[in-house]
């Protein structure tokens, strides 16, 4: 994915969620916004009188997420939840702060950083972070198959010499094409090739039922 496809899948959801580790190793949440993106990365603001930023210079590492779709989850008479279709975004990367001159010349180019130069002259204890190495996901999710012939898809990127860690469980050459994994898929995410059975990542939930009843053991999970 290109960064500005990121950026605006982000910038869609609008309010997000931001997570950083605390003094004593603990993590902390608070919701917040992006302010824009070049070719340096992806920024947001805080005040350098709030947690937010001792953490933020301490650790110099950064993790936020947010949900694109109605967030209240209905049930069934049975008490099954029903979500409606909808994407949630992930990332987690490194920071670094960036000065308000900086960000006064990024405005006479792109308008995008306007805003943020402003916000820093009504409250001076504002600051400019950029995430400037990350990764991350896009989870578009339709569970009851509305608008998707599958459940999920998984788009996994990274930017700027971080790798990207592939979605999914996968099968090794231990297979012995039973198909018994992909009877008891119920993401359709599992196919047969002219060798073996194997998993597109894409669509797995990693779940793990596939693993279950894998009689070769063939099957690795990402748990412990």
């Amino acid at each position: 994915m290109r960064l500005q496809e990121i950026y605006e899948k982000f910038d869609k959801i609008g309010c997000l969620t931001f997570a950083t580790v605390d003094e004593d190793g603990y993590p902390e949440t608070r919701i917040a916004h992006l302010r824009g993106y070049d070719e340096q990365g992806i920024y947001f603001m805080t005040m350098y009188t709030k947690p937010f930023y001792k953490q933020l210079k301490a650790t110099g590492k950064l993790s936020i997420c947010g949900l694109a779709a109605q967030s209240k989850v209905e049930e069934l008479e049975d008490g099954s939840p029903v979500f409606d279709p909808g994407y949630f975004a992930r990332l987690t990367g490194d920071v670094i702060e960036v000065s308000a001159e900086a960000i006064k010349v990024k405005a006479q180019q792109n308008k995008m950083f306007e805003f943020s130069v402003a916000d820093h002259e009504k409250y001076p204890t504002m600051v400019n972070f950029c995430i400037m190495k990350f990764r991350g996901e896009i989870f578009n999710y339709d569970f009851e198959k509305v608008v998707m012939d599958h459940k999920v898809l998984r788009t996994r990127f990274a930017y700027n010499g971080f790798d990207v860690i592939e979605a999914g469980l996968s099968i090794g050459s231990g297979c012995i094409s039973c198909g018994k994994c992909k009877r008891e898929c119920s993401f359709d995410a599992i196919y047969q090739d002219e060798r073996q059975y194997k998993i597109d990542g894409s669509r797995c939930d990693e779940c793990g039922s596939c693993f279950l009843v894998c009689p070769a053991n063939a099957i690795t999970h990402k748990g412990c």
